[in-house]
């Protein structure tokens, strides 16, 4: 990346002195940037950025100060009101102010926690969407979230909440019987745990999943395996967060759809992974 990108024409939000943007970097490749992001990051006087978002995205912001605000589990951390009151601080004294997720800021990524502190303490924000690494993750790695021929439902689920443990309030059983598809985010850690939940509810050990790492970056890796045998696969594997776990048949789509192995010059492995037995384009 450059410091330096032209927008296309045209009439740009401007970020006013005062202000916080709260903006979804997308999940890693700086090319998955909305325009309304590089806009930001543009204006910005200070930009109070997260652990997943890459350090060459803050290449387009050189006037600003970067303040690295990253919460990664396990490993020492700013807190989360620590963070908020920082940004309130920051726009009380004049700045403009932009505070960079990973992903999409309002996706398991605390956005509306801090939206709401700003705007209790009198600081008017501006929300700018991102690609979330459940979908564009998944799409990097050959997997489509939604398919027709898989599901027509799918969830989002976190794998740990405030404590760092498993959530409790969790109904396992009812999300394991009600989508055709599952997208843990942050499930690394306690996969062992999710697995055994969604076994014990009645998903089949044999059901394909993907563990996804690093998604969009040239770090991705990627793991195919079942629900029985995830935990175990992880662990000899020695993958390590963050990653995106995908439950589901949608998953083995990623044999005809791994558009980057195919991009190495790989073949697909499988045309028809979904055993349709039919052409595609028949309805």
């Amino acid at each position: 990346m450059t410091d330096s990108f032209s927008l296309p024409f045209g009439t740009w939000p401007q970020l006013e002195p005062g202000w916080v943007w709260l903006c979804g970097a997308g999940p890693g490749d700086p090319g998955l940037l909305t325009l309304h992001a590089v806009n930001a990051l543009q204006q910005a006087d200070v930009v109070i950025y997260d652990a997943l978002v890459q350090e060459e995205i803050l290449t387009w912001a050189p006037q600003a100060e970067h303040i690295y605000a990253g919460k990664r589990g396990g490993k020492p951390s700013a807190k989360q009101r620590d963070i908020s009151l920082h940004l309130v601080e920051l726009a009380q004294s004049g700045k403009r102010v932009l505070r960079l997720k990973g992903g999409d800021p309002f996706v398991f990524g605390r956005g509306g926690e801090e939206a709401q502190t700003l705007i209790q303490h009198g600081v008017p924000v501006r929300i700018i969407p991102g690609i979330s690494a459940g979908i564009g993750g998944l799409a990097y790695a050959g997997i489509p979230v939604t398919h027709r021929d898989v599901n027509q439902s799918v969830t989002f689920v976190t794998g740990h909440d405030q404590t760092g443990e498993t959530p409790s309030n969790l109904n396992w059983r009812a999300i394991a019987q009600g989508s055709q598809v599952l997208v843990i985010y942050m499930g690394m850690k306690h996969v062992d745990r999710i697995a055994a939940e969604l076994l014990a509810a009645g998903r089949a050990a044999d059901e394909p999943c993907a563990v996804v790492c690093s998604a969009t970056t040239p770090q991705q890796q990627v793991l195919e395996t079942t629900l029985g045998r995830m935990a175990a696969d992880i662990a000899e594997s020695g993958l390590e967060p963050p990653a995106i776990l995908c439950v589901g048949r949608s998953v083995l789509m990623r044999q005809v759809l791994d558009w980057q192995g195919q991009m190495r010059g790989e073949s697909p492995r499988n045309l028809d992974p979904l055993g349709r037995g039919r052409p595609t384009e028949a309805s």
